[in-house]
């Protein structure tokens, strides 16, 4: 469900669980146990639930997306980032926003203090943010911590990094969205996609994989849309 807001809207609330994204700020009522909530900037009011919740579910989080191209870190984001420091507690990472967030070494699936991972300055990581305030560095970790198992998080080898608008990661990650699946039937590949603008990509050849980049870039950029006929053009001319 989608509203457009602008700076100093009130957004109706009836839940005190709600995760706040970005474009809002919220501030907890006297009289109330449920937060007031305002958006900050100018966009879509983008209300979700979670995997597999029915229709009638509450809503677990509320954004305002707008065509910034600047991230703004937010707890339980999905975000790709680059290694840019490591230290004896961990490492440093690049995540496109105003401020480098920090990963812990032990924040990963089996990690302890004597069988940490090594990763290397320039390793690409697939994180979850847990802790982002705009008076401290963002806190990421590489594991589910409801299962203890990486799940798909920590250090992605090979494929290429595509740099797309916030808008469209967020698309991607929307199951109705329907590029991924039609990119499917057409070429293999595997992906992960984070809310701050990356899209890792790995397919079977190097052609597939630049093919795959391509279409994502072209779709962002608006040189064609999301059709199977147009799609299916597009990677005939990109894998060629």
């Amino acid at each position: 469900m989608t509203t457009l807001v602008i700076p100093g809207d009130a957004i109706p609330t009836s839940s005190s669980s709600l995760t706040v994204g970005p474009g809002i700020t919220s501030s907890l009522s006297r009289s109330s146990q449920t937060p007031n909530l305002i958006a900050i900037k100018a966009g879509h009011l983008i209300s979700e639930k979670g995997k597999g919740k029915a229709d009638n579910a509450p809503v677990d989080s509320v954004i305002v997306e707008s065509s910034s191209k600047r991230y703004i870190p937010a707890p339980k984001d999905l975000v790709l980032g680059t290694i840019i420091h490591r230290h004896s507690e961990g490492y440093r990472v690049d995540l496109g926003s105003a401020q480098m967030a920090s990963l812990d070494a032990l924040a990963f699936e089996g990690a302890t203090k004597r069988s940490k991972p090594n990763l290397k300055v320039g390793t690409l990581v697939y994180a979850r943010v847990t802790i982002a305030s705009r008076d401290m560095e963002p806190e990421l970790e590489c594991f589910d911590a409801a299962t203890g198992k990486s799940d798909g998080f920590g250090e992605l080898k090979g494929g290429c990094v595509v740099t797309v608008s916030l808008q469209l990661a967020r698309q991607l990650l929307n199951p109705k969205f329907t590029l991924l699946q039609t990119l499917a039937s057409s070429i293999p590949f595997e992906i992960a996609i984070g809310i701050n603008g990356k899209v890792w990509i790995k397919s079977p050849s190097i052609s597939e994989t630049i093919a795959l980049k391509r279409v994502l870039e072209g779709v962002d950029e608006g040189q064609f849309g999301i059709t199977k006929g147009e799609l299916d053009r597009a990677v005939k001319e990109f894998a060629a």
